[in-house]
């Protein structure tokens, strides 16, 4: 038999099972529950867990996965004093050893933050961050110019007086236009904009307590001119960053351990730095998630069982109700065979309905969640068929007893019960 005709034989079968099923609308109701539930569970824990991995995804690609994070750890006050006895703290020449000694540093960008109490233009203010940073930075970090355009190593090595604009600070400076090629002034020095950075789209400003993102809120403006030409306290370290790009061929636990005992010893075992690493980081966000996928993934189970048995139980009944039906169909040609189908294919129709109504159920509670935790939320069509095709399984699987005892009855001994 053919596929076609194969089909076309089924359609009475399915005909009969929904007619079954309209009979007892309650009963049948009640025992599309479990089978909703477990599905809307399954759909709403996977499209919260999806979103989440492709948010941390995106977090960490703005960190740079392979980049490694060297932030200034100094104190303030007498400690800071004591530690300068010793230590003269993350510096231009710390990057420039790091890179000469160690094989796996691909590239290197230094940072220096600026205390800006003066941020305005012709058209308007802001109290945005201000940072020097290397040209390099701007790859590393995975930024990209929307208008303009970047300074480069030139400009730095010539102290130009430039700066990059995130965004939201090109629209705090200039609310009446293009801010390309005009002056802004950070504290004393005035500094013509020359690009525009493209909004990354990074919701979050925190990931596994490191503080990320913003870049949209910030003013670039070469290193080297930090350095030289604004104010940067004496017993200040010369960079409050240093962000490292590692080769493909190193793990980034090793090249951590590595760099830190390098700068440590360059600064006479002082531990004023501090390390972050933003794959550990990604590692940590994923294992949190394995953990809330399998907790949601147990209590989904557990209803699709519950669910399984009131397929089971309802089947059962059924099978009682109808003994004279089914003993009237063996005695006009019936085989045991075609017993079994006819309630295999009622038990199919339940889950199908059950499934079908879990994923718009999952649906509407993922989005309930999303709207009022703020969580991220993504679909993966593939996820959301097999969470269907379980269903049906675990189904059909508790409904194989109940159309074997249907099958096996004794077709006089039914046409008597009623």
């Amino acid at each position: 038999m053919n596929l076609p005709s194969l089909l076309q034989s089924l359609v009475p079968d399915f005909r009969q099972a929904l007619s079954q099923l309209s009979h007892h609308k309650l009963r049948s109701a009640l025992t599309l529950l479990g089978m909703v539930f477990g599905v809307a569970a399954v759909i709403a824990m996977l499209a919260v867990s999806e979103g989440g991995r492709r948010e941390a995804l995106q977090l960490v690609e703005g960190m740079g996965v392979r980049n490694l994070i060297v932030e200034a750890d100094e104190g303030s006050g007498d400690q800071l004093r004591e530690l300068r006895q010793h230590s003269p703290g993350l510096s231009l020449n710390d990057a420039t050893a790091v890179a000469a000694t160690l094989p796996f540093v691909a590239e290197w960008a230094g940072v220096r933050g600026v205390h800006a109490w003066s941020l305005i233009s012709h058209e308007g203010n802001s109290e945005a961050d201000v940072v020097g940073v290397s040209p390099s930075y701007f790859k590393l970090s995975g930024l990209e110019v929307a208008r303009g355009e970047l300074y480069d190593a030139e400009d730095d090595r010539q102290f130009a007086q430039q700066a990059v604009l995130g965004s939201t600070v090109a629209r705090q400076l200039f609310p009446n236009g293009d801010a390309i090629g005009k002056p802004i002034k950070i504290n004393h020095l005035w500094l013509e904009v020359i690009g525009i950075l493209r909004d990354s789209q990074i919701a979050e400003e925190e990931f596994q307590g490191e503080q990320i993102g913003g870049d949209s809120e910030r003013v670039y403006m070469p290193l080297q001119t930090t350095l030289k030409r604004m104010n940067v306290p004496q017993d200040q370290a010369e960079l409050s960053a240093l962000k490292i790009q590692m080769t493909p061929d190193v793990l980034p636990g090793d090249a951590a351990k590595a760099i830190e005992h390098l700068l440590i010893r360059r600064h006479g075992g002082q531990h004023d730095i501090r390390m972050i690493v933003p794959a550990r980081l990604l590692a940590q966000q994923r294992q949190t998630e394995r953990i809330f996928t399998i907790v949601m993934s147990a209590v989904a189970g557990i209803s699709l069982l519950v669910g399984g048995i009131g397929i089971m139980n309802i089947m059962l009944a059924s099978v009682l109700e109808r003994k004279s039906e089914i003993g009237l169909l063996r005695a006009i040609g019936a085989t045991q065979m075609d017993v079994v189908r006819q309630f295999i294919i009622e038990t199919t129709v339940i889950a199908l309905t059950g499934a079908l109504a879990g994923v718009f159920l999952g649906v509407a509670i993922a989005y309930v969640i999303a709207a009022s935790a703020g969580w991220a939320v993504a679909w993966s069509f593939l996820t959301i068929f097999l969470a269907v095709v379980v269903c049906v399984a675990i189904a059909v699987g508790f409904g194989v007893y109940p159309s074997l005892s249907a099958a096996k009855l004794d077709p006089v001994e039914a046409l008597q019960s009623e």
